[in-house]
């Protein structure tokens, strides 16, 4: 019974964790509240109020149930493993088992809430300054999340790339298409920063190197976003290549200009010219519909304040390679020491101690 005991005890720490980010306590008084305000005699005379009202109870309870029922089932196994029985063991291991599955599944729904979580997910890695050195660090984050997308089964596809001539991608744009995609990876926008002896340095000094990474939701559908085409300045390029049978001899490669914005895309991965322009669009219609949110997000911060800005500085995660090995998240505080585990894309920890966080910052605003 050692192992359910060890296994029981973490099914107790993650309902205490569910409790304290959905904050449970909170929810059953919204709930009486609710309830409350639906007795009164003129409520369903207000057609917009009582839906508003219907769909927060409904999410309230939701949430609240859920935490009974797990509360309920652990309360049951702790019962069963007191009784310090071996023939309950099958049949505790079995509960057990479920109420695991039941509480990842729930995990997974909590953290996933947002509008675009489910959608596939347009990565843009820019080099920072630093040359050779800057690039060589731009190659290393793509070649993680590639690993990363690799190991959950997502499929990638290179939409824009430029690399340098001795080594290294001054920026790259990739898709990385699976469910959930744009939900874990909005966890790594920002700065990254590599502190390392340089392999490009004869004297083997140390070098710190920064790349910034932005992420975009893959957006489909029917979303209220006017492009007018006035507004495009579209040119045409030969696209580049590594030499040989991969250079391209027809002017196939996009690059589109948003004037009103200033925003640039450029697609030169597609077969053809009709296709990077496609591509080239959708990815200039996500940044368009970020560039909307984000200043939506201003009108209202200018009267709150903006707790949580993610900009071009605003460094969110260190790599450092030497004088130690470590790998840690500024944002979360969490520090993994296995620095080639995670440059091979072994970044849930990160990912997951983030969407986590960014719950329990959202349940406070």
């Amino acid at each position: 019974m050692q192992e359910i005991q060890e296994r029981l005890k973490s099914v107790r720490e993650k309902i205490d964790e569910f409790k304290n980010v959905l904050d449970i306590d909170r929810k059953k008084e919204q709930m009486r509240v609710l309830q409350l305000k639906m007795s009164e005699p003129k409520f369903w005379n207000k057609e917009k109020e009582f839906s508003r009202i219907i769909e927060e109870l409904k999410e309230c309870k939701e949430d609240v149930d859920s935490f009974r029922n797990f509360e309920e089932r652990y309360e049951g196994l702790k019962e069963l493993v007191q009784l310090n029985d071996s023939s309950y063991y099958m049949e505790t291991l079995k509960e057990l088992e479920s109420l695991e599955e039941k509480i990842s599944a729930f995990r997974f729904r909590i953290l996933f809430r947002d509008k675009f979580d489910q959608a596939n997910a347009i990565l843009e890695i820019n080099s920072g300054a630093g040359g050779t050195e800057a690039c060589d660090w731009t190659s290393m984050l793509f070649r993680m999340y590639l690993r990363w997308a690799e190991n959950k089964g997502f499929k990638t596809k290179v939409l824009n790339e430029v690399r340098l001539e001795e080594a290294g991608i001054k920026n790259v744009t990739f898709l990385v298409e699976g469910r959930y995609a744009y939900g874990n990876l909005k966890s790594e926008r920002g700065v990254h920063r590599l502190v390392r002896i340089s392999p490009f340095d004869s004297n083997k000094r140390r070098h710190t190197s920064f790349a910034s990474v932005d992420i975009l939701p893959e957006i489909k559908g029917n979303i209220e976003l006017k492009i007018n085409p006035e507004d495009l300045k579209i040119d045409t390029f030969r696209a580049s290549g590594a030499g040989g049978q991969h250079v391209n001899r027809t002017d196939s490669a996009v690059r589109i200009t948003h004037l009103p914005t200033k925003i640039i895309v450029s697609c030169q991965n597609e077969r053809s010219q009709y296709q990077n322009k496609q591509t080239a669009l959708s990815v200039l219609k996500a940044k368009l519909y970020k560039l909307q949110e984000e200043q939506k997000k201003k009108e209202i911060n200018a009267l709150g304040g903006d707790k949580r800005r993610i900009e071009w500085g605003s460094q969110i995660r260190s790599y450092i390679l030497h004088p130690y090995h470590l790998v840690k998240d500024h944002r979360t505080q969490i520090e993994i020491p296995q620095t080639k585990a995670v440059l091979d894309g072994e970044i849930d920890k990160f990912i997951y101690s983030y969407l986590i966080k960014n719950l329990g910052d959202n349940k406070k605003d």
